[in-house]
């Protein structure tokens, strides 16, 4: 991931979200006060958020484990 420094960051604002929303890589900003924070694609935001609501709801989970056994039994039943 590419560290720039907060005033780098605000100088080159327009370049840096470009880059951001076409290539999906995320900017770690650091500020001088010591703090930093991350820009990155509303895209890949979303999907990570989507992710982080599957592996925190058992019921979801336990629907995809099932799946996957069920699978793997008739993958291995085929044989």
């Amino acid at each position: 991931m590419e560290t720039i420094s907060e005033n780098e960051f605000r100088d080159k604002l327009e370049i840096y979200a470009d880059q951001v929303a076409n290539t999906h890589s995320p900017i770690k900003v650091t500020r001088q006060t010591g703090g930093a924070f991350i820009v990155i694609n509303v895209n890949d935001w979303k999907e990570g958020q989507e992710t982080v609501h599957v592996l925190q709801n058992n019921n979801l989970m336990n629907q995809i484990s099932d799946s996957m056994t069920s699978h793997k039994n008739n993958k291995t039943s085929e044989n």
